[in-house]
């Protein structure tokens, strides 16, 4: 009883860590589960199973299976293996700015690309409006595209300074 109730300042400094850097990783579109989760990871000390995750988090082993891939897809975190142990372990990836901001720069490129050229196409295909209406939409799907392409530089410095 008393190493429990020494446990419990411990506990609610970990959720506070776990609640705020979860806030963070949100911005970098995960879903509050999945950020959870890579807090979690990343604060253990060693892997975990889902069956460890779900007790952590308090969450269905369901939710943790599909966090535990999408953060995989994100290559976040990775599977490894512990002689003994016949249940998949899971563990928070080092180099934790380089692979946020990896994932992170790559998914604006891509996106930021893939709109430019959704707006190019737009303009390439304006049907005969009127003159005077065609030049003001020209207008401003030039000003958007200019607005992405600025972006795009941006995040290709990021990408290309070598901080990633």
């Amino acid at each position: 009883m008393d190493e429990q109730m020494g446990n419990e300042p411990f506990e609610k400094i970990n959720n506070q860590i776990i609640s705020e850097f979860s806030k963070t990783l949100e911005m970098f579109s995960l879903n509050k589960t999945e950020a959870q989760l890579f807090v979690t990871l990343y604060l253990n000390e060693g892997p975990m199973t889902l069956d460890e995750m779900k007790e952590g988090l308090g969450k269905s082993k369901t939710a943790m299976s599909y966090a535990i891939r999408r953060l995989l897809e994100f290559n976040l975190v990775e599977r490894v293996w512990q002689k003994g142990i016949r249940k998949d372990l899971y563990e928070a990836r080092e180099d934790l700015y380089k692979k946020f901001m990896k994932t992170y720069v790559n998914r604006w490129l891509e996106s930021l690309h893939r709109q430019i050229n959704n707006l190019s196409e737009i303009k390439e295909n304006l049907d005969e409006s009127s003159h005077q209406q065609k030049i003001s939409i020209e207008h401003k799907i030039n000003e958007a595209i200019s607005f992405h392409q600025s972006l795009e530089e941006v995040f290709a410095k990021i990408k290309k300074n070598d901080f990633l």
